[in-house]
């Protein structure tokens, strides 16, 4: 059975108070372009993950149509030519961008253009056909073909990475954008955003309870080492989610494009990617941001195949079929292996009634029984982990001394060293526990996705979208 971190109450206390949301993408670019009107494709050939994960071979059973994939991210340029089409609604849970979710808001508004570009891209200009009198394609269309390319996308826009105009925390944000995507119809959500620590907000256990109670599948980024993100951090924690690590050409565990942590499900390609950029553009990019969308794509696949299949059995097929890495079994570093999609959508898999990675309800039950009930109802007939999932006592920080407000009992009546000292203790836990409460965001760490920006390539301009 799957063990995913799970801190304990104290633990959850402490590190709720230090959450602060950030773009797990190292979005370092290597270059920067405008797409040119009519030209030989080069940004096909340089998608070199849809033949080393299988994913070509199994179009030959599915591509994805009739599934929705919520993409949380900084929301979605529609109008890129690659996505003709693929964005059939959107939602703003930011409170400072568009009703739609079409507005690219936050640090890194093209951030959400990458993902949704390498999960459900179209392609452009019209495939090259064959003579009469039976012509078919013969070569397909330019552009970034994404993985699920007959997905439809619906667009949940989020501000994380700086301060939200509107005001509105992480904290808020991501149990609404979450229930809003399964309020809509969405059977995968692409969440390629993580956090520097493990802990989640109490107010994110009802969301992710309802969506497993709805039966989404939940795909989630490790994060990334080059970006101060050296363990697994939530929501990539939540038991029941599919979290997904990085790897670097040679289908190594990246350096720096990925993390570590007992909850990685799968690991699937974070080097040299390439995605679309609002405007109608393309960048090289790297990180397990762009990782998750390859995995949320296989599992678009395969509810296309089995529209009536669970989350949970779409969930084990993806990690039941992965090639093992790293040490025999489940690791740290590749969870149960390297994502194989041809496997995922053609092997013989035997049911199942149980997620590998757990249950977001069992935690609950365990973890949160000395708080208050989430607002939505725990289900009943979902069956338990066999083990709940722990973590170590995490390390208290070191305590300081209390205010004037939190020290009422003080100076005045404690006397002596000794006794001194267990009063700061003491209110130093209270301050805790109120904390969890009423988290405040940390100091961000520094990101490493910033995109510098890189001259237009000669002659090169935006066409738009182009007709077939």
């Amino acid at each position: 059975m799957h063990s995913t971190p799970a801190p304990t109450p104290f633990a959850s206390r402490t590190a709720a108070a230090l959450m602060a949301v950030l773009l797990a993408a190292c979005c370092l670019c290597a270059g920067l372009f405008t797409a040119p009107a009519a030209r030989a494709d080069e940004w096909r050939d340089k998608e070199y993950w849809l033949a080393d994960s299988g994913i070509t071979k199994a179009w030959e059973v599915s591509k994805g149509a009739g599934v929705k994939v919520a993409i949380i991210d900084s929301g979605i340029d529609a109008q890129h030519p690659d996505l003709k089409g693929a964005v059939v609604g959107g939602y703003d849970a930011s409170g400072s961008g568009q009703p739609d979710g079409l507005k690219s808001v936050g640090s890194k508004p093209e951030h959400g253009t990458l993902v949704a570009t390498m999960l459900a891209g179209r392609g452009h200009q019209p495939a090259a056909a064959s003579p009469s009198p039976s012509p078919a394609p013969t070569v397909p269309p330019d552009g970034i073909m994404g993985v699920a390319p007959e997905a439809q996308l619906l667009s949940v826009s989020t501000w994380l990475g700086s301060a939200n105009p509107s005001g509105k925390s992480d904290q808020d944000q991501i149990p609404e954008a979450v229930r809003w995507a399964v309020d809509n119809g969405a059977k995968v959500i692409n969440i390629s955003l993580g956090s520097t620590t493990p802990q989640w907000p109490q107010s994110w256990d009802a969301a992710f309870l309802y969506a497993e109670q709805k039966d989404v599948v939940i795909v989630a980024a490790a994060g990334n080492r080059v970006g101060g993100n050296t363990q697994v951090g939530a929501p990539a924690t939540i038991p029941g989610v599919l979290t997904v690590a990085g790897l670097d050409r040679r289908n190594v565990a990246s350096v720096d494009a990925s993390s570590q942590g007992i909850s990685i499900g799968v690991a699937a390609p974070a080097e040299n990617l390439l995605g679309g950029l609002p405007g109608g553009g393309y960048a090289e990019w790297a990180g397990t941001s762009g990782s998750t969308p390859i995995v949320a794509g296989v599992a678009a696949l395969i509810r296309s195949k089995w529209p009536d299949m669970s989350a949970e059995q779409v969930i084990n097929r993806i990690v039941s079929t992965a090639k093992d890495a790293g040490a025999p079994g489940k690791d740290p570093l590749y969870g149960y292996g390297i994502l194989n999609a041809e496997a995922a959508l053609k092997a013989d898999v035997p049911e199942t009634k149980v997620n590998p990675l757990g249950t977001i309800a069992e935690w609950i039950r365990v973890h949160r029984r000395g708080n208050a009930a989430p607002a939505t109802p725990l289900p009943t007939a979902a069956p338990a982990p066999s083990a709940a999932p722990t973590l170590p006592e995490a390390t208290v920080p070191a305590a300081k001394a209390p205010s004037q407000r939190d020290s009422a009992i003080g100076a005045a009546v404690v006397i002596g060293f000794a006794a001194l000292f267990v009063a700061i203790i003491a209110a130093a836990a209270i301050q805790l526990r109120r904390a969890a409460r009423n988290p405040s965001p940390a100091v961000e760490e520094p990101d490493t996705g910033v995109m510098e920006s890189v001259k237009e390539r000669p002659g090169s301009k935006v066409t738009g979208p182009a007709d077939g």
